[in-house]
Formats: C-alpha cells, structure tokens, sequence
C-alpha cells in the first residue's frame, strides 16, 4: 500500500475525530464526508467500503430492528404510561427515579447488549422528566453510564466485549467467573455518586402526585400481540445463539420488527411509511461510515504498523502491556466507537502476541477455535473493560451513547458533545 493512502486515510480518521469533538458539523456529516473522502481518494474503493460496511451487519441489523419495534409501538402510549407509573412509584422523589433508572437498566444489560436496553428504555426518559420538572438530559446520561457498566456483567452486555470474547473463544460461564465481578464494582460506584454527578435531580421532590398527567393506553389489544412479539424477541436474544441452528441477535432483531410493521399495519394504529420516516437513520449512517474509515486504516497497513511498535516498545512483558493497554484502550475509546476500534484492535494484539512469540500465528485465522494461551488473557481482558468503560468518556465513546443522542433529538433537544464530556 502507498504510504500516501495511508498518509490520507489517518489525516482523515484524525479530522473526523476533531470535528466530532469541536462539534463544527453534525457528526453523521462528519463521518459521512471522511468515508467519501476515502472512496474519492482511491485509498479504498466503493465495493471495498461495502465490505467493511457487510461486515458490520449484525451490529447495524440489531439497531435497526429494534428502532423500528420502538416506533411502531409508539402510538399505544405504553413509553408514556410506563413513565408516569415509575414517577409515581418513586413518589416524586428524584433520588428514587435515578436509583430506578440504575435498577431497571442494570438487570436488562446483563442479557442484552447496552445499545439495544437503551432502545428500550430511553423513550421512557423525556416524558417521565417532563412529569417530574427536571431536563431529561442528564437522566439519559446516567442510563447510558449505568448501560455502559452493566455491559460488563456477562459477555453478551456490549457488543465490544462480545467481539473480544468471541475472538478469544471465551464462554458465558467463563465469563462471569472471571470478569463480572468488574461490572457489578462498576454499578456500585456510579450509584455511590448519584447524590454528586446528578445532584439537582437527585434533590427534586413532586409534592402534589395528583396533578400528574395519566396517560391512557391506546389500541390495548395491539399492544398484547405487541408484547407478545417483545417477550419472543427478548427470550430469543438470550437462546437464539445455543440453537441447533442458531439465530443471531441482529436476525431476531430484523424478524421482531417486521412483525412489529404487520402488526402495525393491520390493526392501522400507525403506516408503516411513518415508522420508517421515524427510524434514527442518522445513527444508522454514522456507524457505517466509522467501520469505513476504521477500516481504511486496517487496509494501509497503519493497523499492522502498530502492532510492531507495541512488540518493539513493550516485549514480553503482558502485565505491563496489560496496564497501558487498559488506559490507551480506554482513553481512545471515549472519542472512537469502541465497536469499530474492538474490531480494529483484536487483530492488532494478536499479531503482537505472536510477534514477541508468546503465542502460535494459527490464532490469526479467522477460523481458530483453541485456545490461547493463558499468559496473554489478561491483555485481551484489559481490552475489554478499556472499550467498555472507555465509553463513558465522551458522546461517540460508546454505540449506547449515539442511540441515547439520537433519542434526545427526536424529542427536540440536542446532546452536545461537552455537556456529555462536563457530566
């Protein structure tokens, strides 16, 4: 590969990035120019950035699954009836609605991934807020801290570490042996700093409960066949995969939704050009265009380059390696999707393990299913909970993050990047 292509092609990564930080354009704009510019530039080509773009169906066919069950579920007024019965049971009290809010999030993130709990659950927030008198913003933060940490509790809570386990072929149970323990420590402390992180809503009382809004549920019998469809989702996501012939998540996401259309439809509570008019397509195009432009840097060697200076820097020496690789993880992850860099990353160390020779070159094929070697785990361990909690570091940290700033714009309000950044 030329060096100029990769001279181009980490110029570009490093102005989207810039640009998503200084906010100058949208960061769907952003991510958009820099893939094109990639493309126009001949450093990849259109079928190429389609490749890269396949790749990432299962994460992109998850989103758009479960957005489109979101919406079309919309016009029953469930999100509306649910929120005001959570105020109610908190009594008013904004101490008790963000305990609630961690309670309700955590258990949900231990079986589905983060981004799809916040799909759920995020439409709940705006008008529960509006009930109480306090800016649905900050609440939305908080369910995406607590997301992003729950993610941690079992392997399938974000798709990062998914990806990680998945690579190194580690099992559920070994798991929650193993790392789950950082999840729940995670929780806790978000918890203990409620009172300080969210402390004007922390101290919000509703004195008179009666004057609350009480939303009727609308087409009462849509949404039972509507449940329905959610219950076989949900029950599907956590089994689908241990199947005789497995279903991936993004699959039963696809076959929810478009169950969720025709029920729509024909019961006529809603068109189904409405609920796709609705779609966050925005969120959707932004992370095809991060895969793009990740992908870029993986195909002008810039990925590969890196593994060599991590043999030449760091040697043999994985508990170090091990450390850094929690903060570097951790801290590109808080201004790069942790999804795309996961993908990105997973490569890159495994090339380095067998460069400093700890472990054997089979484990670069896309086929390996052994072992590795125990002696290189915790490096790929660190990696894991630097993508994850990383994520909480900035709006386009983690994909829970984009799902929560694309929520926040269709009720008309706008996560900046240094409001999330000051929380």
């Amino acid at each position: 590969m030329d060096n100029w292509q990769a001279l181009v092609a980490l110029i570009t990564f490093v102005t989207v990035i810039l640009l998503l930080i200084t906010e100058w354009i949208h960061f769907t704009i952003a991510a958009f120019l820099g893939a094109l510019i990639l493309i126009v530039a001949n450093v990849m080509t259109m079928p190429e950035a389609l490749g890269y773009i396949g790749k990432s169906h299962g994460t992109l066919g998850l989103f758009f699954g479960v957005m489109v069950m979101v919406r079309a579920f919309q016009p029953t007024k469930i999100f509306d009836y649910l929120a005001t019965q959570m105020v109610i049971f908190a009594k008013g009290r904004g101490d008790r609605l963000l305990l609630g809010i961690v309670a309700i999030t955590t258990p949900i993130c231990a079986v589905l991934p983060n981004a799809t709990t916040v799909m759920l659950l995020a439409p709940l927030i705006p008008p529960m807020a509006q009930e109480i008198g306090v800016d649905f913003v900050p609440l939305l933060i908080l369910m995406v801290f607590v997301a992003n940490s729950a993610g941690l509790l079992t392997i399938v809570g974000d798709p990062a570490t998914y990806i990680v386990g998945d690579a190194i072929n580690m099992s559920f149970v070994d798991y929650l042996l193993k790392l789950s323990l950082g999840g729940a420590i995670a929780i806790g402390v978000i918890v203990a700093m409620l009172p300080f992180l969210f402390k004007k809503v922390w101290n919000k009382k509703l004195e008179n409960l009666d004057r609350l809004p009480r939303p009727v549920i609308n087409h009462p019998r849509t949404l039972m066949v509507g449940a329905i469809i959610a219950i076989f989702v949900l029950v599907f996501f956590v089994i689908g995969e241990s199947l005789p012939i497995p279903i991936s998540p993004a699959t039963i996401a696809l076959l929810g939704s478009a169950l969720a259309l025709m029920l729509a439809h024909h019961s006529k509570i809603d068109s189904v050009k409405n609920i796709l008019q609705d779609v966050d397509w925005s969120t959707l195009i932004f992370f095809m265009c991060i895969f793009v432009i990740i992908g870029a840097l993986e195909k002008t060697g810039i990925i590969g380059s890196m593994s060599g200076i991590l043999s030449v820097v760091l040697g043999k020496n994985i508990a170090v390696a091990s450390i850094i690789m929690l903060f570097f993880v951790g801290l590109i992850s808080s201004v790069v999707p942790n999804i795309p860099l996961v993908v990105a990353m997973v490569p890159l160390l495994k090339q380095y393990v067998v460069n400093v020779g700890l472990a054997s070159p089979e484990i670069i094929s896309l086929d390996f299913a052994g072992q590795l070697p125990a002696v290189v785990l915790p490096l790929f361990y660190a990696m894991m909970y630097g993508a994850t909690l990383g994520g909480n570091g900035t709006l386009v940290g983690a994909s829970a993050n984009i799902v929560a700033a694309g929520v926040a714009e269709q009720y008309g309000r706008r996560i900046p990047f240094k409001t999330f950044l000051a929380q």
